[in-house]
């Protein structure tokens, strides 16, 4: 088990005015900008992720979402609500952690997703 010490925490969590952009900043100096589009499509909820790869949901027309707020689980994760209903991801510290440092990637595979299925943003 790794020693709690050594896991990256957040000292920051904030929505900017426009409810679009979530900053997170970490107690060792990383900092992250998530749109709240990619937070929403890249949900760790099973409505998007399903049991399984093959269950994965690409979720399309999510490009005017907004973040509506957010509601701290324990001392593990955040609960993001957006305006359009969805609510159901807990995004612990280690899977924002993972999106900030892999957005670009994270962000090209899911367009690559929306193009091989014809939906759109």
């Amino acid at each position: 088990m790794a020693d709690s010490a050594s896991v990256p925490w957040p000292i920051e969590i904030k929505v900017d005015k426009d409810r679009r952009l979530l900053k997170v900043s970490f107690d060792d100096g990383a900092r992250f900008e998530l749109s709240a589009e990619l937070l929403r499509v890249l949900s760790p909820s099973a409505e998007v992720q399903g049991h399984s790869p093959e269950q994965r949901v690409t979720v399309p027309g999510k490009k005017a979402v907004a973040i509506a707020r957010l509601e701290p689980v324990g001392n593990y994760a955040v609960r993001i609500a957006f305006d359009d209903g969805h609510d159901t991801g807990l995004y612990t510290w280690d899977y924002l952690r993972e999106l900030g440092e892999h957005r670009d990637a994270r962000w090209q595979g899911y367009l690559n997703d929306l193009a091989a299925k014809r939906l759109t943003r």
